[in-house]
């Protein structure tokens, strides 16, 4: 059986999500917690330095801090983590340095630090952290969402997506001639924040192996599918040291990872009608529509 990334799936009941915030924060004399969002974690503010990071982990939280503390004596940037993680009713707590943004992200400097997380060899962080495959990755099983979902598509939505899954079906040949390594896993804004001193690199709980250009793929289309600032990914490969915006597998990836991002909304789309309006708007991209909008993040 694939192992499975370091959070798999979302945290699940609010009520208990609640519970464990606000028994970490009694726990550690933080201030009443105040929920954020809800994601595939649950994210709560705790005053205005501390931030709680909940979720339902495949390995011990001591895992995460171990992991934080490597990354950052190789000079990647992210949260530090301010107190011990806590187990309550199954769920991992966490209490993060709270980032506040300012000014613009320095794109060219996360460059540099997913450079460094893919000179990490994925040798020294088995048996310390979970490190799947990103091809294992459950939203990767493109061919399965397809068919899980086909009979909410209309024939040229269905045509479209076949299409591109047939275009791209060789990725893993390149892969392999390409070599593969640590990867951060998930690297595009929603994962950045621009600190007073400097840039950080958020959720580390799709970290993975894969080829390096599987940190470059979302960044490629960003601006074209996404509506993101222009330039991006330009500045962020200038810091990497390597512009991979034409580089076979790297397109490859790039679709691939648009079409599990759209099916994953045609999934969620059948229950819900705001998911269900996004989807559409991805779908028109797909049928080949020339006046097909950008798409939101949601």
């Amino acid at each position: 059986m694939p192992e499975l990334p370091f959070v798999a799936e979302p945290p699940g009941d609010g009520e208990a999500v609640q519970r464990a915030a606000e028994s970490a924060a009694t726990t550690w004399g933080l201030p009443q917690p105040q929920a954020m969002r809800v994601g595939m974690n649950a994210l709560f503010t705790a005053g205005d330095d501390v931030m709680l990071r909940i979720g339902r982990t495949t390995a011990p939280p001591e895992q995460a801090v171990w992991l934080a503390g490597e990354l950052a004596g190789r000079g990647v940037r992210l949260p530090r983590h301010l107190r011990p993680p806590l187990v309550v009713e199954g769920l991992s707590v966490f209490a993060v340095e709270r980032v506040h943004t300012s000014g613009p992200v320095e794109w060219g400097r996360i460059g540099e630090m997913v450079r460094a997380v893919h000179a990490w060899s994925p040798d020294e962080v088995r048996g310390h952290h979970p490190l799947p495959h990103g091809a294992d990755f459950p939203w990767w099983q493109t061919e399965a969402l397809l068919h899980e979902v086909e009979d909410l598509l209309d024939a040229p939505a269905r045509a479209g997506l076949h299409a591109a899954l047939a275009a791209h079906r060789d990725w893993r040949a390149l892969a392999d001639v390409a070599g593969e390594g640590l990867c951060h896993g998930d690297v595009h804004p929603g994962n950045v924040l621009q600190a007073s001193d400097g840039p950080v690199l958020l959720d580390w709980d799709l970290l993975c192996t894969g080829p390096v250009a599987w940190d470059h793929a979302a960044l490629i289309t960003w601006e074209e599918r996404w509506g993101g600032e222009p330039g991006v990914y330009a500045r962020f490969a200038e810091g990497y040291g390597r512009d991979l915006a034409h580089d076979p597998l790297a397109r490859s990836l790039a679709t691939l990872r648009n079409v599990a991002a759209t099916l994953m909304r045609v999934r969620v789309g059948r229950t819900n009608p705001a998911a269900r309006e996004e989807a559409e708007r991805r779908l028109r991209y797909w049928r080949g529509d020339p006046d097909a909008p950008q798409w939101g993040a949601m």
